[in-house]
């Protein structure tokens, strides 16, 4: 089966509802850890990807790329969650708008761009609407 970008998008969206409920449901998001270690579990299989199409430049770019994400993850656990919303934000734009154009990721479905983008804004902006709500009032 093929799976279009818009399918991919609409599961990405579906996934990360999920995931935010189940972590909400559980308890998982009450520690802080929670949406930074998210952060950097997205950014991470775009490395298993790269491992998987066999390139070491793209394996390289790929762990940069992850870097960058993993260190805001923890900058958003030391500091501010708003970090983390931002980063799975930034990363889902990231997803759509510039890794395709920058890296060539032959062990990357062509769906999972679409995907990741979804999951990432979704997830983000649970976040976002998280912090807001539970923001204690002045």
């Amino acid at each position: 089966m093929i799976v279009s970008a818009p399918m991919g998008a609409a599961v990405g969206i579906a996934a990360a509802v999920l995931t935010a409920l189940l972590g909400r449901i559980a308890g998982f998001d009450r520690d802080r850890a929670f949406y930074p270690t998210l952060l950097i579990v997205v950014a991470s299989y775009y490395v298993l990807f790269a491992a998987m199409g066999g390139s070491a430049r793209t394996l390289v770019v790929e762990l940069v790329v992850m870097g960058i994400f993993a260190a805001a993850a923890v900058a958003a656990f030391r500091g501010r969650l708003w970090i983390a919303a931002a980063g799975l934000v930034a990363h889902g734009t990231f997803d759509m708008l510039v890794h395709g154009r920058v890296v060539a990721n032959a062990g990357m479905p062509a769906w999972w761009p679409a995907f990741c983008a979804a999951y990432d804004v979704a997830a983000g902006l649970f976040l976002v609407w998280l912090l807001v709500r539970e923001r204690p009032s002045a």
